[in-house]
Parts: structure tokens; C-alpha cells; sequence
């Protein structure tokens, strides 16, 4: 089976392209296992350098060529295994990473930021494995409040994490450059898995993204997953999440925030064209 993959995104009303602090990468793998591996992350306002602490998290988790010479940390190689023990180890070489790459500050109140407060972000990782086979079948492990849906027919199969609407706060779980919180980060990731179809589809949506289509799939399911499936141009997905920010019906049903959603289709067969969009 084949995967037909777009990620939109849109930054906080307000905010300029390149203060967008959330982070989607992934593919598959060139190895012919039939794998693909994604991240989606959300950066936390108010860390230290998010940007940055969400690209390098990217970086390391998704798979990197190894035929090709890189700068980049974590180069060469396929990224954690999506169990307790390797995952914890992840998180620790991480935080060294981050620890050992220290920036140079403007003013002592930044290095302090950097050393007390340090950054974070939510965390969603996931793999498709057995795209040659055919029954492929996800992995996910999380942290915080990103959602991978589950889409088939129409309807939702799985929320992971288990969130509703409405459940999504200011003080999420997720991955944080502290060598304090290694064991609860350890303790509070969540695993979850499910069997592939030819016509599935994956959203994998950051906090108000995810938030907004919770509320959605119980005002009208068919209309939401139609309208996602359908989107085309980011300037599309750019108008929808306006629309929502805006108020209806006395409130907003987004939230004023950086936005990210993944989109994963499989198919049977390879698609007959390929849209590219700028």
C-alpha cells in the first residue's frame, strides 16, 4: 500500500511565519521495510527557544539518510524505538543534547531563562509498519495534548490520546529539557496502536487543532472529516482556521494558536498525481 501525506499549518493571528513553534516531519523509510515515521510537536509558548528545542526533537526522531553527509545531530539513523526503555533513553540524550548545545545569550535574564525554565513542547510519534503487506498497522506514543485520529468511512475509529473536547489545558504533559521530569515523562507516555485499511485516514492535529475538531466531529462527524479530506491549498486550510477563530454563535470555536495538522491517506495502489503545494 501507498501513503499520500500533506501537513498544513498556520501560525497564532497576529504572529509572523517564522514565530510558528510547532513541528511535523516525517516519511518512508528508504529501506524498503514498508515503514513510515512521523513527529508532530507543539513548542510551548512562554519556553526557552521552542523553536529550536522542536527542531531538534525532529531531527532525531524521524528517519535521516545515512548516504548523505549531514551537520545535523541525529543524522544518519531511524530514531527511537517506540518502547518504555528506548524512549526513556530518547528523552535523556535529548536533554543532553540540549544541555551541551548552549546558545549565546543577549542578557543574563535569557541565560537564566535557558538554565531555570529551559523549554518544551507536546510530543506525538508515530510509525506505520507492513505498507507492504496488506494489513499495515500504526504505533503511536505521546505526551500531551497532540492527537492522532483514526478516520475510516467517515467515522472516527480512535482518538489518541483519549481526549474529548473540551479536555485540553494550559498544563499538558510532554518533553521537557529538565533532567528533573526524565521519570515522569518516562511514567506519563502513552502507547496506542491500530490496524490499517486501504481509504484510512491519520490527522495528526496540535492542541487547538485537535481541540476544534472534537468539538466538530459531535456538531456534524461526516462534514468535518469531508471538509479535512478535502482540503487542497494551504490558503484553504489558512480560510478554515480563520473562520473558526472568529466568533459564531457568541464564542470561538478555535482557540488563538499555532496550528498543525498532518494528513495521512492510504491508498491501495500509487496515486495517479501528485500535488505539491507552495
Amino acid at each position: 500500500m501507498q501513503l499520500q501525506v500533506v501537513t498544513f499549518s498556520e501560525v497564532k493571528d497576529g504572529n509572523a511565519p517564522d514565530e510558528w513553534q510547532d513541528g511535523a516531519s516525517g516519511g518512508v523509510a528508504g529501506d524498503g521495510t514498508g515503514t513510515a515515521r512521523f513527529i508532530v510537536l507543539d513548542g510551548a509558548t512562554g519556553a526557552f527557544d521552542a523553536v529550536r528545542w522542536v527542531d531538534q526533537l525532529v531531527t532525531s526522531f524521524v528517519p535521516q539518510p545515512s548516504t548523505q553527509p549531514s551537520t545535523q545531530p541525529g543524522a544518519g539513523h531511524a530514531g527511537p524505538r517506540l518502547e518504555p526503555a528506548a524512549m526513556r533513553a530518547w528523552f535523556e540524550r535529548m536533554q543532553d543534547q540540549w544541555a551541551a548545545d548552549v546558545p549565546a545569550f543577549d542578557s543574563v535574564i535569557e541565560e537564566e531563562k535557558f538554565r531555570k525554565v529551559g523549554s518544551f513542547a507536546t510530543f506525538l510519534g508515530f510509525e506505520i509498519t507492513g505498507l507492504d503487506g496488506p494489513e499495515p498497522f500504526w504505533r503511536a506514543v505521546a505526551l500531551g495534548d497532540t492527537v492522532l485520529f483514526h478516520v475510516r468511512a467517515g467515522r472516527l475509529i480512535t482518538t489518541f490520546p483519549p481526549l474529548r473536547a473540551g479536555e485540553f489545558t494550559s498544563n499538558p504533559a510532554g518533553l521537557h529539557t529538565k533532567r528533573s521530569s526524565l521519570d515522569e515523562m518516562t511514567e506519563r507516555l502513552l502507547a496506542g496502536s491500530g490496524v490499517l485499511a486501504a481509504g484510512d485516514f491519520l490527522f495528526a492535529a496540535t492542541d487547538a487543532m485537535a481541540d476544534w475538531m472534537l468539538g466538530a466531529a459531535g456538531r456534524d462527524e461526516a462534514k468535518l472529516w469531508d471538509t479535512l479530506a478535502g482540503l487542497a491549498h494551504p490558503d484553504v486550510f489558512a480560510r478554515l482556521v480563520e473562520d473558526q477563530r472568529n466568533e459564531q454563535d457568541g464564542a470561538k470555536r478555535m482557540k488563538n494558536d499555532d496550528v498543525t495538522l498532518m494528513r495521512l491517506r492510504v491508498l491501495a495502489d500509487q496515486p495517479s498525481f501528485v500535488l505539491a503545494c507552495r
